[in-house]
């Protein structure tokens, strides 16, 4: 995936973790969720390189990055790994942008760590006890799980993914196979179901007050045609956290990153910006 520049691993907590980087200057990670990984952004990396130094990571589990299975994905140690993943690469500071499960993970981080972030961007986050949503809940259900575990089912993965684009027609047979890659294998089928058995929305209520003091630029990016996670999510979120900015995207849906990739790549960087002005 040449968009994302050149392909590299890092060892966190003695787990080799891939990841992409090109551009200059200051730096954007691009933390992405469940189902996905670094391909996600691919569409989005090259409208942000001309001015930043950006890094997208595939999370312990997902992608190419190892998958061990006696490890917690739990969003809250995935978060701590990104801290030690940054400070590896010596990166003091940066913009941290998250999608999905990588949108928790961002409000974790900036609520552990807000001196290491410039600011927050959330894209059709989870937040609060919101979340998991289906199908994510039945992957905890043992007979789905093991069923799981036996065969992916392509046409049945097709329509998660085809009901979480708003433009159907670009759910083509290659993004198709950009979903499924790590799938396809055993050891990623279980790497994924180990993720959504770790899931637990506490995580992100321990922290839900903590969010009203946080002094940090935050964008909230929401797709309104996301069908997973609700308008409620993005709306809270905007309330609570002081100075927040919410972009509504009337045609993006859950993976707006596909969808709407110049409007994102927009809003990012107006609000990287702003900063600066």
């Amino acid at each position: 995936m040449r968009a994302l520049g050149e392909k590299k691993t890092a060892l966190v907590s003695g787990h080799r973790l891939t990841y992409y980087r090109t551009g200059s200057g200051e730096t954007v990670l691009l933390v992405h969720g469940i189902t996905t990984y670094s391909f996600i952004w691919r569409n989005i990396v090259p409208l942000l390189s001309a001015r930043y130094d950006v890094i997208t990571v595939d999370l312990l589990g997902c992608g190419d990055s190892d998958m061990p299975l006696d490890v917690s994905y739990a969003i809250k140690d995935h978060a701590e790994r990104l801290k030690e993943f940054v400070s590896g690469l010596g990166i003091e500071k940066f913009h941290f942008v998250g999608h999905d499960l990588g949108g928790g993970m961002g409000q974790i981080f900036a609520v552990r760590h807000p001196g290491m972030l410039f600011d927050l961007a959330m894209i059709n986050t989870v937040a609060y006890d919101y979340w998991p949503v289906q199908p994510i809940i039945a992957m905890r259900t043992p007979v789905i799980r093991q069923f799981m575990i036996a065969a992916v089912d392509l046409g049945a993965f097709s329509l998660i993914v085809k009901r979480g684009i708003y433009h159907k027609e670009r759910v083509t047979d290659e993004l198709m196979d950009l979903f499924m890659k790590p799938l396809r294998k055993s050891g990623g089928r279980k790497a994924f179901l180990h993720f959504a058995k770790c899931l637990n929305n506490v995580n992100l209520m321990e922290i839900a007050d903590d969010l009203k003091k946080l002094a940090l630029p935050v964008l909230i990016i929401r797709g309104d045609a996301d069908p997973y996670l609700g308008a409620t999510i993005a709306e809270r979120l905007h309330r609570e956290i002081p100075g927040s900015r919410l972009v509504r995207i009337a045609t993006g849906g859950h993976w707006i990153q596909e969808d709407e990739p110049e409007q994102t790549a927009q809003s990012l960087l107006a609000f990287f910006e702003e900063r600066l002005a």
